[in-house]
């Protein structure tokens, strides 16, 4: 009896410390889908490296004129159950890529209907469902022939869908419906919908048992949770402004949700009881979008939309340990294991084309509700002044100035809700820091056609 007892113990301390000691390794890899470059990003997480880029179009602004070839705004992004497949999909030019893992090889190329967002195959990887934002239903594509087989009528402007593992059913989140619907995988049919508490969820992900599905709603920053058995809304966490996307790690025993949080620069982590709770808030970098965990949960990799690149958070420790730098605007991210069966898996890859970004935050002045944040991104003769405006008046044009600039560099209209987001063209690097002895340029955002005033600006920040 004793002599068992040892020997069960000793194996049970050597599985605990073999998990705790795992990481990933060299075959495994991070893909994030790049929007701004239309890249596909690879990095090797054993080393936090990137290997280089999948280029599947050409960078943003050389994109304005009609496309006849390559892929705009890559955007969303779903792998095979054997890991040997990755699906990225680009809403700009409503296009399914198929990727080879193994050679980073496009096999196929499928066309859907308007502004495509996420994609998945299904779990016995026999078709890939794609959600069809700008339209009302799911298009179903044979990863074989790569053409569309038939479509699943949903909810205004599909979000995302996911499948449980046992091919049964299918969640799929809306963005422009307040509505998750639930499909029956085999008749391709919905069988109920859910109410939820906003219209517009880009992101679901369910805990690592399945019993619950958690969906973002960016609009309102918040979390809905819904019982996979029951299928009811069993809770609502309040997240935070601009809640991308979520995963879930295991951390001592515990199952955790990992949240991150654009509009604040967070990944916030909360735990999964009855009543979830906040345990910790992460800094990262710029506007975090997309996260994926580990197959062990040892990582967590954050894809930064303005930061260009990928963080990598050691959950034991609930921080950032580690930057790599990647394609522009990074959106949907994934982690796949045992990717690379032979060699470096370096083929068909280029080296990063793009520079480090510029991060600028605005502060409110006239308005204390008012947000915003720019970054900019060095185009080799030009400069990309991308802005993204919160929380003002709505249906409003508001001008943004250099200081000491009479002509504005952008000019956007809010729209109901009193945002706007837009990108301006231009030398601006060279407007912000012509004259030797001039002081360091700001941003100023005024209102109108008023004239340029710091003091009655909506919003003004250091450059």
């Amino acid at each position: 009896m004793n002599k068992l007892t040892f020997v069960f113990s000793a194996a049970a301390l050597g599985l605990a410390a073999s998990s705790a000691m795992a990481l990933p390794t060299a075959q495994d890899r991070v893909y994030t889908a790049d929007q701004n470059s239309n890249t596909v990003s690879v990095f090797n997480p054993a080393d936090n490296t990137l290997v280089g880029q999948i280029r599947l179009g050409n960078p943003r602004p050389d994109v304005l004129s009609p496309l006849y070839r390559g892929q705009i705004n890559v955007h969303g992004m779903g792998f095979s159950p054997d890991h040997k497949t990755l699906v990225v999909i680009s809403n700009g030019s409503n296009s399914v890529t198929f990727i080879d893992t193994a050679t980073n090889a496009v096999k196929g190329i499928a066309y859907v209907g308007r502004s495509p967002h996420e994609g998945f195959f299904t779990a016995d990887g026999k078709e890939v469902w794609v959600v069809v934002r700008g339209e009302d239903y799911i298009s179903v594509i044979d990863p074989k022939t790569f053409k569309e087989k038939r479509r699943i009528q949903t909810a205004v402007g599909p979000g995302m869908v996911q499948f449980m593992p046992d091919g049964k059913l299918a969640f799929s989140v809306a963005s422009f419906t307040p509505q998750v619907d639930v499909i029956d995988v085999k008749s391709h049919k919905v069988i109920k919908k859910i109410d939820v508490v906003s219209p517009f969820s880009p992101f679901l992900q369910f805990t690592p048992d399945h019993k619950e599905l958690w969906m973002t709603h960016k609009d309102v920053g918040k979390v809905t949770r819904i019982d996979t058995h029951t299928l009811k809304v069993t809770g609502v966490i309040d997240t935070g402004f601009i809640t991308n996307h979520l995963a879930f790690a295991t951390v001592d025993g515990r199952v955790l949700a990992y949240v991150t949080v654009g509009g604040e620069n967070v990944v916030k982590v909360f735990t999964t009881d009855a009543e979830a709770k906040l345990v910790a808030t992460i800094p990262t970098g710029a506007l975090p979008h997309g996260i994926w965990t580990s197959d062990d949960s040892s990582r967590i990799y954050v894809g930064l939309e303005n930061g260009d690149g990928v963080e990598v958070i050691d959950p034991a420790q609930n921080k950032v340990v580690a930057h790599i730098a990647g394609g522009q605007a990074p959106q949907a991210l994934v982690f796949l294991s045992n990717v690379v069966k032979q060699g470096g898996g370096k083929q068909n890859l280029m080296p990063l084309a793009n520079a480090e970004p510029t991060n600028i935050r605005l502060k409110p002045v006239t308005s204390a509700d008012a947000r915003g944040f720019v970054v900019l991104r060095n185009l080799g003769v030009v400069d990309a002044l991308e802005v993204s405006l919160f929380k003002l008046k709505p249906q409003t044009n508001y001008n943004v100035y250099l200081s000491g600039q009479a002509t504005p560099v952008a000019s956007f209209v809010t729209d109901a809700k009193g945002m706007s987001n837009g990108t301006a063209i231009g030398p601006t690097r060279k407007l912000a820091t012509s004259g030797a002895d001039a002081a360091p340029a700001r941003l100023i955002v005024m209102e109108g056609n008023a004239p340029v005033d710091e003091a009655r600006a909506a919003l003004v920040s250091d450059m």
